[in-house]
C-alpha cells in the first residue's frame, strides 16, 4: 500500500469519528506531516509559544549543526499526548527534557510525542538538543540560508510548524569569524573567540513558523538610509560596476514601496526591521521573511542596458515582498487553503505601487500580460484548479501554489475592486488588517467583511470565482434578430462568471469601444456591435477573463488599434489557435513575423517573441520550421540591427538566439559569443554567455567540448562557475554523458540547487533534443512524487515543464498519458500539476501537421 492510500483510508476514519471537526479532542491517529485536525487542537490548546534557538554552524558545509530548541508555551489540556514535529531522522534527536524532566517520549510518524504527565495545564518548556537536517537550510560552500515555506521548519529542527501558531523567536549562531548574518529582528550581541564567533538577535515580533528565517555566510553588507529607516543589503555580487549600476534603484524601490503601503493600510510599516538579501540561485524570485527578505540575486542585480520589462518586473517584485510584510506577515492566514489570500494581495497592491514609478509603462497593458498567458495556461488544461482549494495536511500544501494563485487570483481582485469601488475596496482592506493584525485570517472572514459594503452577494460570486476551476468560453450567436454574446461552462456545470469587459468595435475604420456587463448565460450585444463590424475585440480593454471569439483577419485593422488593444487580441488569437478554431499555426506565425519589424512598444514586442517561440520549435512540421527559419531569422537579426535602443536590441538578439537554426544563424551567434563580432549596443554579462554557451553547445555539438571549455575558462564568478560546472553534462554531444548525468537526478543531493537542476533540465529536452530526450519523460514523472517530498514549493510544477514543454511526439504524450492510466490514485494535486504541465504538449501534438 504507497503512502498516498494510506493517508486516503485514514481520512475517511478521521471525519468518521467526527475528528476533522474544529473540536478540542486531539487526534487519536499520528500521521506523516501536519494534519488540520492536529493543527486545529494544537490552535485550540496552546498559548503564547515562543521559541529560543541556539545553532552552531561549522566551517565546512558536510559536517553536521548542532542546535538546541527551548520552546516555552501554556497548555489549557493536558489530557493527551502533545505532538512537536520534526521530519528527519530521530537519531538526530539528542535529549528530550520537558519542565526540567526527561520524560518518556517517543518518536511517532514525523513527531516528537510528549506523554500527558510530563506536561502541566499552564505553562511549560521543552528543551531538546538535536542535529540539524539540512534539507531546507540550501547549504553551500561558504554560505547558507533558511528557506522553510510551507511547512519545512520541521526539517531543520522541531517545533509546531503550522502558520495560526505565531510565537516569537530568539536566534543565537555560533559561525566562522568572516561570515556574516541576518534574521527576522535586529542584532543584540556579538562575541567573538579565536576562527568562530557568536550572534545573538533579540526576540522577534510573533510571527508564523514558515517566516522565521536567517542567511549566514560571507556575505558583503551595504547599509543605507532611506526615508529616515535604517535598511541593509546581503550580496555576492563581484562584479562591482554591476553592483553601483543597481543598488540605488533597489534601495529606492524598498523605500517607495513602504511608504506607499504605510499611506494605503494606514499602518506604520509593524516590525522592528527591514533588510534583504540577495542570493544567488535562489529558489523563488523572492521570499518575505520578516524584516529579513531573500531574492534570487540576478533578478534585482540587473545587467547593462535592462529591458522596461525587466525594469517593471523587479520594482514589482520588491513591491510584492515589501506588500507582504502587511499582507501575509501582519496579518496571517489561519491555513495553506487559503495561502492564495497573502500572495493575491501582494500582486494586487504590488501593480498598484509601481504605477508612479513608471508612469511611462501602459499599466493595463503590463496587468494583461504579466497575469493572463499564465493564468489561462492552467485553465485551459485537463488539471485546473481553484483559487481556493482544500487542504487536509500541510506536507501536500506546497502544491496549492502555481499561476493560478499568482495570476488569476490578482485578475479576480481587480473584478472585486471594480465591483466594490476603490473607496469601499480600500477601507475594507484597512478594517482586515486592523482587526487581524498579528493574528490569522481566512477568506470568508474578509468576504464578511467586504459584504457589508456591498449590494452584490459576495459570497455567491466568491463560489465560482474563487472556489472553482476553470475558465468561461465565449461565443457569439443569434437569436430572434439580436446579436448575443453566449458565456458557456466548460465543465457543463452552468455557472457563470459575472464580469465586465469592454468591447471594441471598427467601421468602416471607425472605432466604437462599448463596455459589457456579462452577469448571465446570455448577454445581448449593443447595435453598433451587430451591424456587420469590420472587426470586434473582445475584452479590449483587458478587464475580463475566459477564451474569447478572434480570428486571423483581425490583424488586417492592426494599424488602428492601440497597445492594449492589439495585446489583447493577440492574446486572444492565441488562445482560439490552442484550441484549434483556425487551422494553421504556420500562418499564425507568419503573420506574427510580419509585425515584429514594425512594433516599438517592448512590451507587446516581449509578448509576440513569447508566442513566436513555442509555436515555432513545436507546433511545426520540421519541414515548415526549416522553410521558415531563414525568414524569422532574417526578420529578427534585421529588426535588431535596425533599433537604437540598448533594451530592445537586447529583447531582439535573445530571440534570435533561441531560434536561430541555419549555420549561418548559429555562427553569428558564436561570433558574438566569442567577441569575434562585435555589436554596438548589445551589453552582454557573464551570465547572458553563459546562456548562449548552452545554445551553442547544443546547436552545434561538434564544437560542445571546445564551447563549454572556452566559457568555463572566462567564467569569474565562483558563483556562476559552480553553476556551469554543473550543467556541463547536460550539455554533452554525447548522448551516454546526458543519460548519466539525467540518471545521477534521482540522487537527492544532485537536486539540492533547483535552479541548476532545472536549467539543466531545459538542455536535456531542447526542441533538438527530444526525440532522445522522450525517454526521459517515464522515469521523470517517476520521481515527481520524491521531488515533491524532498523539494521546495515550486520545484515539481518547474520540473514538469523543463521536462515536457518542448515536447510534441506522440511518444511523448503516450508515456504522460500512460503513467496516469498506470496510476489512477496518483497524488491528486500532482496529477493536476502533470496535466497542466502537458498542455502545451497534448494541443501542440494535435495541431503540428504529419510529418
Amino acid at each position: 500500500m504507497t503512502y498516498d492510500r494510506i493517508l486516503a483510508g485514514i481520512t475517511p476514519l478521521l471525519l468518521a469519528l467526527g475528528l476533522m471537526s474544529c473540536g478540542h479532542s486531539p487526534p487519536e491517529l499520528i500521521v506523516p506531516g501536519v494534519s488540520l485536525q492536529l493543527a486545529q487542537w494544537r490552535r485550540a490548546t496552546l498559548e503564547d509559544v515562543s521559541y529560543r534557538l541556539f545553532l552552531s554552524i561549522p566551517t565546512g558545509q558536510s559536517e553536521e549543526i548542532e542546535g538546541k530548541i527551548e520552546v516555552a508555551f501554556r497548555l489549557s489540556d493536558n489530557s493527551r499526548a502533545l505532538q512537536l514535529d520534526f521530519r528527519e531522522d530521530p537519531q538526530r534527536i539528542d535529549t528530550v527534557l520537558v519542565n526540567g524532566e526527561a520524560p518518556d517520549w517517543r518518536f511517532e510518524s514525523e513527531h516528537i510525542v510528549i506523554p500527558p504527565g510530563a506536561l502541566a495545564v499552564g505553562d511549560n518548556g521543552v528543551e531538546i538538543a538535536f542535529r540539524a537536517g539540512s534539507s531546507s537550510l540550501n547549504r553551500n560552500p561558504d554560505y547558507l540560508y533558511t528557506l522553510f515555506v510551507p511547512d519545512r521548519a520541521r526539517t531543520a529542527f522541531p517545533l509546531f510548524d503550522q502558520p495560526d501558531i505565531k510565537a516569537s523567536w530568539e536566534l543565537s549562531l555560533e559561525l566562522p569569524a568572516d561570515w556574516q548574518a541576518i534574521s527576522g529582528a535586529p542584532l543584540a550581541q556579538q562575541s567573538s573567540a579565536g576562527e568562530r564567533k557568536t550572534l545573538r538577535f533579540e526576540p522577534s515580533d510573533p510571527i508564523s513558523s514558515y517566516l522565521f528565517s536567517f542567511v549566514a555566510g560571507r556575505f558583503d553588507v551595504l547599509t543605507r538610509e532611506v526615508g529616515g529607516r535604517e535598511m541593509s543589503m546581503l550580496h555576492r555580487e563581484p562584479d562591482r560596476e554591476k553592483l553601483l549600476r543597481n543598488v540605488d534603484a533597489i534601495f529606492r524601490l524598498h523605500g517607495q514601496s513602504l511608504d506607499w503601503l504605510e499611506a494605503y493600510t494606514g499602518i506604520d510599516y509593524p516590525f522592528q526591521k527591514f533588510d534583504f538579501a540577495l542570493i544567488p540561485a535562489f529558489q523563488y524570485g523572492g521570499m518575505e521573511h520578516v524584516g529579513a527578505i531573500q531574492y534570487r540575486a540576478d533578478s534585482l542585480l540587473l545587467d547593462e542596458a535592462p529591458s522596461d520589462g525587466e525594469l517593471l518586473s523587479r520594482a514589482s517584485l520588491i513591491a510584492h515582498e515589501t506588500a507582504h510584510m502587511w499582507f501575509g506577515d501582519l496579518v496571517t492566514m489561519r491555513w495553506f487553503d487559503d495561502v492564495w489570500t497573502k500572495e493575491v494581495f501582494a500582486n494586487f497592491m504590488a501593480a498598484k505601487i509601481v504605477n508612479p514609478a513608471f508612469a511611462d509603462i501602459n499599466h493595463d497593458l503590463a496587468f494583461l500580460l504579466r497575469h493572463y498567458p499564465d493564468a489561462y495556461a492552467v485553465d485551459r488544461s485537463e488539471g485546473p484548479n481553484a483559487i481556493r482549494q482544500p487542504l487536509a495536511n500541510l506536507n501536500d500544501a506546497g502544491q496549492l501554489y502555481g499561476p493560478i494563485i499568482y495570476d488569476k487570483a490578482p485578475i479576480m481582485m481587480r473584478q472585486l475592486e471594480s465591483l466594490l469601488g476603490e473607496e469601499a475596496f480600500r477601507e475594507g482592506m484597512r478594517e482586515y488588517l486592523s482587526t487581524y493584525a498579528h493574528a490569522n485570517a481566512d477568506w470568508p472572514a474578509l468576504i464578511a467583511i467586504l459584504d457589508r459594503g456591498s449590494e452584490s452577494d459576495l459570497a455567491a460570486w466568491s463560489e465560482v470565482w474563487v472556489n472553482s476551476p476553470g475558465r468561461p468560453v465565449f461565443a457569439l450567436l443569434s437569436e430572434e434578430g439580436a446579436e448575443l454574446l453566449e458565456q458557456h461552462d466548460p465543465a457543463d456545470k452552468g455557472r457563470v462568471w459575472p464580469q465586465g469587459f469592454s468591447v471594441l468595435a471598427i467601421n468602416e475604420a471607425v472605432k466604437g469601444s462599448f463596455f459589457l456587463r456579462a452577469e448571465t448565460a446570455r448577454t445581448r450585444l449593443p447595435e453598433p456591435l451587430s451591424v456587420n463590424p469590420e472587426l470586434r475585440i473582445f475584452n479590449a480593454d483587458a478587464r475580463g477573463y475566459g477564451l474569447f471569439p478572434a480570428s486571423l483577419g483581425d490583424l488586417d485593422n492592426w494599424a488602428l488599434l492601440d497597445e492594449l488593444e492589439r495585446a489583447s487580441l493577440l492574446l486572444n488569437l492565441y488562445e482560439n489557435l490552442l484550441e484549434g478554431r483556425f487551422s494553421s499555426p504556420a500562418d499564425y506565425l507568419d503573420q506574427l513575423t510580419g509585425l515584429i519589424p514594425g512594433e516599438d512598444n517592448q512590451l507587446l514586442l516581449q509578448l509576440m517573441l513569447q508566442q513566436l517561440h513555442p509555436i515555432y520549435w513545436t507546433m511545426l512540421s520540421d519541414a515548415q520550421r526549416e522553410s521558415r527559419a531563414p525568414v524569422l531569422e532574417s526578420t529578427l537579426w534585421n529588426s535588431f540591427e535596425a533599433r537604437s535602443g540598448a533594451s530592445q536590441r537586447k529583447v531582439l538578439f535573445d530571440a534570435f538566439a533561441g531560434i536561430a537554426l541555419t549555420p549561418e544563424a548559429t555562427r553569428q551567434v558564436r561570433d558574438v559569443w566569442s567577441g569575434e563580432l562585435l555589436m554596438a549596443a548589445l551589453p552582454l554579462s557573464e551570465r547572458d554567455h553563459i546562456r548562449l554557451a548552452q545554445e551553442l553547445a547544443i546547436k552545434r555539438p561538434a564544437e560542445a567540448e571546445s564551447i563549454i571549455a572556452a566559457q568555463l575558462a572566462k567564467t569569474t564568478n565562483p558563483d556562476e562557475i559552480r553553476r556551469f560546472e554543473f550543467l556541463a553534462p547536460s550539455l554533452a554531444a554525447d548522448r551516454s554523458v546526458r543519460d548519466a548525468f539525467f540518471a545521477s537526478l534521482a540522487e537527492e543531493r544532485m537536486r539540492q540547487t533547483e535552479r541548476w537542476v532545472i536549467d539543466a533540465l531545459g538542455n536535456l529536452h531542447h526542441p533538438l533534443r527530444t526525440a532522445h530526450s522522450a525517454d526521459y519523460i517515464p522515469a521523470s514523472l517517476a520521481l515527481l512524487r520524491e521531488i515533491q517530498v524532498t523539494g521546495d514549493i515550486f520545484f515539481p510544477a518547474s520540473w514538469l515543464h523543463a521536462t515536457l514543454q518542448n515536447h510534441n511526439s506522440a511518444r511523448a504524450v503516450a508515456a504522460v498519458r500512460t503513467f496516469l492510466d498506470a496510476n489512477p490514485d496518483y497524488h491528486p494535486q500532482l496529477k493536476m500539476k502533470i496535466l497542466q504541465a502537458a498542455d502545451p504538449m497534448f494541443r501542440a501534438q494535435r495541431l503540428v501537421p504529419a510529418q
